[in-house]
């Protein structure tokens, strides 16, 4: 007999618990450093979200909202939430939609993080939405008193809030087979309905057939995300369809090199090699890693000159060129 996917991952946290009693203090499966309840509850908030039992069908890809023949080429990302601040989630979608922004030719220009307060919220965002051709939140659109992203952003771009009524259709059609459906009051299905309550002139684009709500994007740019970082990692690759991303041609290549050597060492050739280079659209860069050595980073647009370049920076500094997943398996950081 089956379990749902949430019950088994509960039933592998336990058997990895019993194994490993030190596990409940170390990073929680999206990754807050958090106790086996908590844990529970994470996996249960992804599951209010997503499931393998039910198939919708997929938004159609909008016009370009930026205009025909333009793409992306600058992003900012508004972190929001309280447990970020006081340090009780350890956040982790920052880095995925930095990781997300290089990957598809796009400069991330700028990450925020702040608090559940409407007032930061609304300036943030209208600033951001001002500066950056794309532009992420994420958290607070929950059915909790503390999330207001939907209801700060109606206000930011001068728009009230109305309930989407696809969404209401999907959410519906997602719950109708869970035990405490039908035993909700009319206080608790109202908290459930906030999560489909939408600027009125927003657009909903469902990205992924197992997901009941969908990404809600504002003036074009704004995009409105979940704070779970399962949910928000799969939504945001299921949002690429729907954005005018950058042509392979316009995207950065990045070339490592680590050396052992001390970054004071290597300090006066890397100053003159970016000297040397910047004109040609080249950005060189160095990151220690703790008593261990360097890793020298060429960025820049043509592919076969950061090669190149990489060989004379490999000869200077006593390197080896290394990978993307090298790096982080050096560094102990996890893909997720």
């Amino acid at each position: 007999m089956l379990m749902p996917s949430t019950l088994r991952i509960s039933y592998r946290l336990s058997s990895l618990y019993r194994q490993f009693p030190n596990l409940r203090t170390l990073t929680g499966i999206f990754g807050s450093p958090i106790g086996a309840a908590e844990a529970r509850s994470t996996t249960g908030r992804l599951g209010a979200f997503a499931s393998s039992e039910v198939r919708f069908e997929l938004s159609s890809v909008p016009l370009n909202p930026l205009g025909e023949g333009r793409w992306i080429k600058t992003a900012g990302a508004l972190i929001i939430g309280d447990e970020i601040l006081n340090g009780k989630t350890l956040e982790r979608n920052s880095n995925y939609f930095a990781r997300y922004c290089f990957e598809n030719g796009i400069e991330l220009k700028r990450i925020e993080v702040i608090p559940d307060e409407e007032d930061e919220i609304v300036e943030a965002s209208r600033r951001m939405v001002q500066k950056y051709d794309f532009v992420i939140t994420s958290g607070g659109i929950g059915p909790t008193h503390d999330d207001i992203t939907y209801a700060s952003l109606a206000k930011a771009f001068d728009q009230p809030l109305v309930h989407h009524a696809e969404t209401l259709r999907r959410m519906a059609e997602f719950s109708k087979h869970r035990p405490w459906i039908h035993t909700q009051n009319k206080e608790q299905r109202r908290a459930r309905q906030r999560m489909a309550l939408f600027p009125a002139n927003a657009e909903a684009l469902f990205i992924a057939k197992d997901i009941w709500v969908p990404v809600v994007r504002l003036e074009g740019k704004l995009c409105v995300f979940p704070g779970i970082p399962g949910l928000f990692q799969k939504m945001l690759d299921g949002l690429k369809a729907f954005l005018p991303l950058p042509p392979p041609s316009e995207r950065p290549f990045r070339h490592q090199i680590f050396t052992s050597l001390p970054e004071s060492s290597i300090a006066p050739y890397l100053t003159e090699l970016q000297g040397r280079v910047k004109e040609e659209g080249v950005r060189v860069g160095s990151y220690p890693l703790f008593m261990r050595g360097v890793y020298v980073s060429l960025i820049g647009q043509n592919e076969r000159r950061i090669r190149e370049l990489g060989k004379e920076v490999e000869g200077e500094v006593q390197g080896k060129v290394v990978t993307e997943q090298e790096i982080r398996e050096a560094k102990g950081v996890s893909n997720l």
